[in-house]
């Protein structure tokens, strides 16, 4: 039960902001952004969020309500993985970022790995599409899916950028604090799997 209120409230912004899209009559618009604010009480209660801010983000969203989708390298060298630390949170993540509009995923994950840690790459093979609600992630306002790609080195050096502030490989048994609104420690190790086991296939919830 300790995630059903975000199921819920996820739900709801989604059906009265397709509604608020395609819907002319007045009665019926007025009642889909009184499911509106019913998400955005719901969320800000359990979430501890500022009802204002809640109101804001879900107001922004206009179209048909869709997941919005979360991209992220794994680059492997000797048995370890590159990690980066966000400036956000002082913690570490896979390189990426929310897929943008224009580019393929895996175009966004090569750029993503070159602007916050320095290293040109080329994507090998999609590892892994989840569920972000699935996860163990901490809760965000809106649906999210992860897609997790296996990427190599073809140039460039480690650097830090405006998000990130450290760049750096780790095994498996020594990882730093995780970002855990980014990458799980559960997440890396099937990484790990994936990287000793190429022959295994995408997974997906």
């Amino acid at each position: 039960m300790e995630t059903k209120w975000l199921e819920w409230a996820q739900k709801l912004q989604a059906i009265a902001q397709n509604g608020l899209t395609y819907s002319e009559n007045v009665y019926d618009i007025e009642r889909y952004k009184q499911l509106r604010a019913i998400a955005t009480e719901i969320m800000a209660t359990y979430s501890n969020v500022e009802h204002s801010y809640v109101l804001d983000l879900f107001s922004r969203e206009v179209g048909y309500a869709t997941p919005k989708v979360d991209v992220r390298g794994a680059i492997f060298r000797d048995d370890t993985i590159l990690l980066v630390k966000e400036k956000a949170d002082g913690c570490w993540s896979l390189p990426g970022g929310w897929a943008d509009v224009g580019e393929s995923p895996s175009q966004v994950v090569v750029k993503e790995i070159y602007e916050e840690s320095g290293y040109q790459a080329r994507a090998i093979k999609l590892l892994a599409v989840y569920d972000r609600n699935k996860q163990g992630h901490p809760p965000l306002p809106f649906y999210v899916y992860k897609l997790f790609f296996h990427c190599e080195i073809i140039g460039g050096s480690a650097s830090s950028s405006i998000e990130t502030e450290e760049v750096a490989f780790f095994s498996e048994d020594a990882l730093p604090k995780l970002s855990i609104g980014r990458v799980t420690p559960t997440q890396i190790t099937r990484l790990f799997q994936h990287y000793r086991q190429p022959d295994l296939l995408t997974d997906f919830d």
